[in-house]
């Protein structure tokens, strides 16, 4: 039965079935905590089927975001960031989330074409994380409130625990 009438005019179902048939899982795995301009930043690669994130990619990656996180203090940085490197389907991401003060956090996406990091540039205003991208950083979310915000003992024990509280695996 087909309940398609009783639906909003601005949902598009023939669109979300399409994504939804099209839908699966990607792999996301973590490339370590890094030092970049003055962070820690840990670093997170998600691969679109038949792509790959190499070092050279993590390694471009990293000098887009160090450039981004030079200006972290204007931008209230806290000092923590969370990096993706995402080789999707249809080009290549950078997302830079930046811990900020006031319980914020900062998110600057850059998007490009595929394999070619010098031409990733920053999104159009109002781009968002896509449904994988937004997996890692509700991951994130979490590790940050449970290590940080709520952990126990010295600072630098949180920020370990912090580091090593990662997502791996199919995210979806």
């Amino acid at each position: 039965m087909d309940h398609h009438e009783n639906l909003p005019a601005a949902v598009d179902t023939e669109a979300l079935l399409a994504l939804a048939d099209s839908h699966h899982a990607r792999p996301a795995r973590p490339l370590g905590t890094r030092d970049t301009a003055g962070h820690l930043v840990k670093v997170y690669a998600i691969q679109a089927p038949g792509r790959t994130v190499s070092e050279q990619d993590a390694e471009a990656a990293l000098r887009i975001a160090g450039a981004h996180l030079e200006l972290g203090r204007l931008r209230g940085t806290l000092g923590l960031a969370v990096l993706i490197v995402h080789a999707g389907g249809d080009g290549d991401y950078v997302l830079v989330h930046t811990w900020i003060e006031g319980d914020m956090s900062d998110l600057a996406i850059f998007a490009g074409p595929r394999g070619k990091p010098d031409a990733l540039r920053p999104g159009r205003a109002g781009l968002t994380p896509c449904v994988w991208e937004a997996a890692v950083l509700a991951h994130e979310r979490d590790a940050f409130s449970r290590q940080v915000l709520d952990g126990t003992g010295p600072l630098t024990e949180r920020l370990a625990a912090w580091s090593t509280d990662t997502v791996e695996g199919d995210v979806r």
